[in-house]
């Protein structure tokens, strides 16, 4: 083998090409500020799906070209067009309207509150925060709103709701964060006379940006109004769609609240069990890194935030005990040894799945290895 002598040259050659791209990377940076600006010149959003898509396709071409694998090409470019993003992201944004909204956020010093506070104000719209502590500040503030998003906990959000939709005209727009849509869309409808859209930001406070993060709209009464709040959204690089509040909240009761439920379970068995996570880490594979991490990141949050989501309404504490109900049925193959019915249900479940089992088996892998590359 040759020693460290012999590959000097070579190891030299090779940090000078990585400072090369560092320095072009810095070019690249430079030409990105100057998209910013003309992009809030122009009214452009920062995320633009065809534009990453038709650059994807492409950088993937010129890579086997040059003969790189073009998988790992378009890793590096998603990365790029990520950073390039979260520094757009960074700085002023494109208003949708020709004159600046004024937008409170009830609970507007909280996580959610704050985060879009911040694009409001990035996009020289005005924002209001009104929480427990000045209250007494709303009557001042409410004539001059155009918008009213109320980001609370789900328990006290219709009380909020009833609160203070007496105190608004009957112009302004009420909307809501909370991840059930039903409910608060019903208080909305009856406390308040105007327009009401039921909003779900699919995504925590915790994200450097909003570029790709998903705003579902849910109609109330004259939605319509509350197109300009859509359309800003989208300048800041969300994606948008509009669903109906029942199916909505039908697909969160397994999204969300079983999801949450089984991560308890998992977490309460280990507990149980005297599993501690970092001793598991030593013998789990990529795959069970993955769903450790997955359960773990639950328990670094609050808990009563997961109590209110869990516990959000009589139809998801209804769809838990089912689910408990089924466990029960499927217990019974533990109890008396039967392979072959675990074999049979196993089965069906992957006919139920059909084609999305493919598409599992591809998108998982990809993030077990690329996760078993970087934390192993």
């Amino acid at each position: 083998m040759p020693d460290k002598d012999q590959l000097k040259e070579q190891r030299q050659q090779i940090d000078k090409i990585d400072e090369q791209i560092l320095d072009l990377l810095q070019q690249r940076k430079e030409v990105v500020q100057d998209v910013i600006k003309r992009k809030v010149e122009n009214q452009l959003p920062v995320f633009v799906a065809g534009r990453e898509l038709e650059k994807t396709d492409s950088f993937r071409k010129k890579a086997s070209q040059r003969g790189l694998d073009p998988d790992w090409a378009e890793d590096f470019l998603r990365m790029v067009m990520a950073a390039s993003r979260a520094e757009q992201s960074a700085e002023r944004f494109p208003r949708s309207t020709e004159k600046p909204k004024h937008i409170l956020y009830v609970g507007g010093d909280g996580g959610m509150g704050s985060l879009y506070r911040k694009f409001t104000d990035s996009s020289e719209h005005i924002s209001y925060s009104l929480d427990k502590g000045n209250w007494y500040q709303l009557e001042e503030m409410a004539p001059k709103l155009d918008m009213v998003i109320i980001t609370v906990p789900i328990n006290v959000t219709v009380d909020v709701i009833k609160r203070i939709a007496p105190k608004l005209k009957p112009e302004t727009i009420i909307a809501d964060f909370t991840s059930n849509k039903s409910e608060p869309l019903n208080a909305m409808l009856e406390a308040h006379s105007g327009p009401v859209v039921g909003l779900h930001p699919m995504h925590g406070p915790d994200v450097p940006n909003l570029s790709k993060q998903l705003m579902v709209f849910c109609s109330g009464r004259d939605s319509g109004k509350a197109d300009w709040f859509k359309e800003q959204c989208k300048l800041w690089g969300m994606r948008v769609i509009d669903a109906d509040p029942e199916k909505h909240d039908h697909v969160m009761h397994l999204v969300q609240g079983l999801r949450h439920f089984v991560a308890l379970l998992h977490g309460s068995f280990m507990k149980e069990y005297d599993l501690f996570p970092n001793e598991m880490l030593d013998y789990s594979s990529p795959i069970y890194r993955a769903e450790l991490m997955m359960t773990g990141r639950i328990f670094a949050q609050d808990a009563e935030l997961y109590a209110d989501i869990v516990f959000a309404n009589k139809e998801r504490r209804e769809l838990l005990l089912t689910f408990f109900k089924h466990h029960q049925t499927l217990m019974s193959m533990v109890e008396k040894d039967d392979k072959k019915g675990f074999i049979r249900e196993f089965e069906a479940v992957t006919d139920f799945f059909g084609s999305f089992a493919s598409q599992a088996l591809k998108e998982s892998g990809y993030l077990i290895n690329r996760l078993s590359d970087r934390f192993s």
